[in-house]
């Protein structure tokens, strides 16, 4: 008869690095790509080409905005830590883009679209239900100034405020899972336990092997005073 298997299951181990986030997948920063193949467009189509710095600022800003985003979620396979930074530092970016276009506005004279002027609520629902640079890209070379503008302006809010979420809930499995030391320390832990706990079922195989192999002693010296 085959002998059942009692053991139970090694403790799964703790792993040390996290999963790294797909940052292509999140809307924030499907937007920020949008926002910086805009703005490269925008400084070449209404900017001076020379002698004006808030050609580099604007670029440097949208630039910084989606590569902290793409940097955040790399580093956070091993640091979450330094993914809140970069998320941050990537944010601080987008609100100093969201500066430039906004003085961009009253410095030409031209208007900002709020609530109540007639194009707001159908450029807000496109901005809100289109992600990919495709479904902007058409427009980059017909937009007036003023139309780039504000649908710039109307994406740094969203990627803000979408980047604000994020980042809560980044926070969040910070203070619940805790950053590399501790997941070093519950790798090194859970392998401990594993060992120990391996252990102590070789242990208790062997005594039990032992008693077996003691009552088929006494076994077989019966048989032989039998016979």
């Amino acid at each position: 008869m085959e002998k059942k298997d009692n053991r139970q299951p090694a403790q799964q181990l703790e792993s040390v690095l996290r999963k790294q986030t797909n940052w292509k997948n999140l809307w924030f920063y499907q937007k920020t790509v949008v926002l910086y193949q805009m703005t490269y467009v925008f400084t070449k189509r209404f900017l001076p080409l020379y002698g004006d710095r808030t050609v580099d600022q604007m670029l440097q800003a949208a630039r910084s905005g989606k590569q902290n985003i793409v940097e955040g979620s790399a580093d956070g396979v091993t640091s979450m830590e330094m993914e809140l930074k970069l998320l941050n530092v990537a944010r601080s970016s987008i609100q100093e883009l969201l500066e430039d276009y906004g003085d961009y506005l009253p410095a030409h004279r031209l208007t900002k679209w709020t609530p109540g002027h007639p194009r707001y609520d159908q450029m807000l629902t496109y901005c809100r239900e289109h992600n990919d640079l495709g479904d902007y890209e058409p427009f980059f070379e017909k937009w007036t100034d003023e139309e780039a503008a504000n649908v710039a302006i109307t994406l740094c809010h969203m990627v803000d405020k979408m980047m604000m979420t994020y980042q809560q809930k980044k926070e969040k499995e910070f203070i619940t899972e805790g950053g590399i030391r501790e997941r070093m320390t519950a790798a090194r832990l859970g392998y401990r336990t594993n060992q120990r706990e391996t252990i102590e079922e070789l242990i208790r195989e062997v005594e039990a092997l032992k008693n077996e192999n003691a009552i088929l002693k006494e076994k077989i010296k019966r048989l032989g005073g039998e016979l």
